[in-house]
């Protein structure tokens, strides 16, 4: 999170603008709530650039959530395809199966995850409801760099992407998207809300069994305000809203400006791994990810070292996911470029004194 977001909530923890309440005291139907949902809608569109024939809705549930949501709303107990680039690929694939024939158009899961399949080489079926992907991969560190357009593959259908973790941290090309969905804690807000943005010609195709919270046809015409939304959640996403479009870098400004920080950031820490003998990333070049960068000691044997004088130097959360081993430096939006100069001068003095 943002240190001025964090700053600015605290001082409008006890009362907001005025009002006499924090806004977890608030009714989610005041005005006082209205105003601040309608601002931080307002503000993620002008972010992100959301064309106005897109729904924005906040909702519950998480990304895993989303994996049955999405489905329940968009695959019409059909077909649907997965392209399956790491772990939240996989649990997105698994948990449709439970609501349409879920299939796998292309995996690199025999390269444990460390490269992407070439669009070209997807086999889409031709009457897929939708086709899946997950722009970034947290655990196994990849990222696509460009969506693909599947209409130029001669596919019809929608592409769905689980953007949770880089969000905001690069465009988005909605002309190639039907439906995107994220949990909001990685770089848009604390846990607990999720991040819905759907075409509008994707509605209204719900089964049956989907629950009326969930049905994003009924979510879109109450404004999320069907059930309790996680309000403060929304209003501290609305304040990082805020700090993102505020933010400027070589004369650009917002996800521009995050982008190309982003960018610098990815390539200090990846040069200095790919010029060391001490540590590797196995991601192939081309689709590293500019979030989540998972790297490894070649004697690891020095991890827990390596952990503890981490910890000692004021690194923290480095352990790699236990299904991958190593070490992940996620290097999200809030993140500024000095944390990612520490971490190199912490390696390399490590590298220095174990060599």
């Amino acid at each position: 999170m943002p240190e001025a977001v964090l700053q600015r909530a605290a001082a409008e923890m006890l009362d907001w603008h005025g009002s006499g309440m924090g806004v977890m005291e608030m009714s989610h139907r005041g005005k006082e709530f209205g105003a601040i949902c309608a601002q931080a809608e307002a503000d993620l569109r002008a972010l992100l650039a959301v064309p106005e024939y897109f729904h924005v809705l906040f909702m519950q549930g998480g990304g895993l959530g989303e994996n049955a949501i999405v489905p329940m709303n968009l695959s019409r107990g059909g077909n649907v395809d997965f392209v399956i680039t790491g772990s939240w690929s996989a649990k997105s694939q698994k948990e449709a199966q439970r609501y349409c024939q879920s299939r796998i158009a292309a995996s690199n899961a025999d390269g444990q995850h460390t490269w992407l399949p070439a669009a070209a080489s997807w086999q889409l079926s031709g009457d897929a409801s939708y086709v899946h992907l997950c722009s970034n991969e947290t655990i196994h560190g990849v990222e696509f760099q460009e969506l693909p357009d599947l209409a130029a593959l001669g596919s019809k259908s929608p592409l769905v992407i689980d953007f949770s973790s880089h969000v905001a941290s690069r465009p988005v090309d909605w002309n190639r998207v039907g439906l995107a969905f994220g949990g909001a804690q990685k770089n848009l807000g604390p846990a607990g809300l999720t991040l819905v943005i759907v075409r509008e010609d994707l509605l209204g195709h719900a089964l049956e069994i989907c629950p009326s919270a969930f049905n994003y046809r009924i979510v879109a015409d109450n404004k999320s305000m069907y059930n309790t939304p996680p309000t403060w959640a929304i209003y501290v996403a609305g304040l990082t809203f805020q700090w993102l479009r505020q933010q400027t870098e070589g004369g650009l400004t917002g996800v521009a400006a995050m982008e190309k920080r982003n960018i610098a950031k990815a390539r200090l820490l990846y040069d200095f791994i790919d010029a060391s003998p001490f540590y590797e990333n196995r991601v192939a070049a081309d689709c590293r990810s500019r979030m989540n960068v998972p790297f490894f000691l070649k004697d690891e044997s020095r991890n827990e070292a390596f952990l503890a004088g981490a910890r000692e130097a004021g690194l923290l959360q480095l352990k790699g996911h236990k299904s991958v081993g190593g070490m992940r430096a996620s290097i999200y939006n809030a993140m500024p470029l000095e944390g990612v100069q520490a971490l190199v001068g912490y390696m390399r003095e490590f590298e220095q004194s174990h060599a």
